[in-house]
């Protein structure tokens, strides 16, 4: 199987469970496994076997064709990747009003896969609670001006300005400024130790 798809799959889980308000504890107890195995296959961290794939599109009701129909093989060979705006899928990462996620493009690239997103944070935009992420992470900030709270230390950064962090570290994001936020940001998830 390709590591694109994985990522496309493990993606796919974790933002269908979170549209519908499931607890990563809720569907593990209603797909059978443990709650580390969800977070791992969400976090891109193992791959799930074919039954336990299987009890989780169930446990999240979705139809298996529904679950695949956009889930799609990149050719491996391609050197050069464009992807039109209208391309961009949305997804949801946090519960915090005013945040608008698009991913631009998932790819495993050497030491791991990589996701490339727009964030879009609208005027006052808050983080609800202090996150954690399984990769590092670079912020870059196309316009705006937002805060980062990472670690309990606020760092402000305005159009043009970049962070680069391990998402390990709990962090929360905030737009201070006077209008719309945009980032562009990428997750560099390490491969999981064997």
């Amino acid at each position: 199987m390709q590591e694109d798809i994985i990522i496309q799959i493990s993606n796919k889980i974790k933002e269908k469970r979170k549209a519908k308000g499931i607890t990563v504890q809720e569907l593990a107890d209603r797909a059978d496994v443990s709650k580390g195995l969800i977070s791992q296959i969400e976090n891109n961290r193992t791959v799930p076997s074919l039954l336990v794939l299987v009890n989780i599109i169930r446990a999240l009701d979705l139809d298996m064709n529904e679950f695949f129909i956009d889930i799609h093989q990149h050719r491996q060979a391609a050197k050069v990747v464009i992807k039109r705006q209208n391309e961009y899928q949305a997804f949801e990462k946090e519960s915090g009003k005013g945040f608008q996620y698009k991913r631009i493009l998932t790819r495993g690239i050497k030491g791991g896969p990589t996701d490339f997103v727009l964030l879009e944070l609208k005027r006052g935009a808050r983080g609800n609670q202090v996150l954690k992420t399984d990769a590092y992470e670079y912020n870059y900030v196309i316009r705006g001006t937002v805060e980062h709270l990472i670690n309990g230390e606020s760092h402000i950064l305005q159009t043009g300005d970049s962070i680069f962090f391990d998402g390990r570290l709990g962090h929360k994001l905030s737009n201070v400024g006077e209008d719309d936020a945009l980032l562009f940001v990428i997750y560099f998830f390490q491969e999981a130790e064997k």
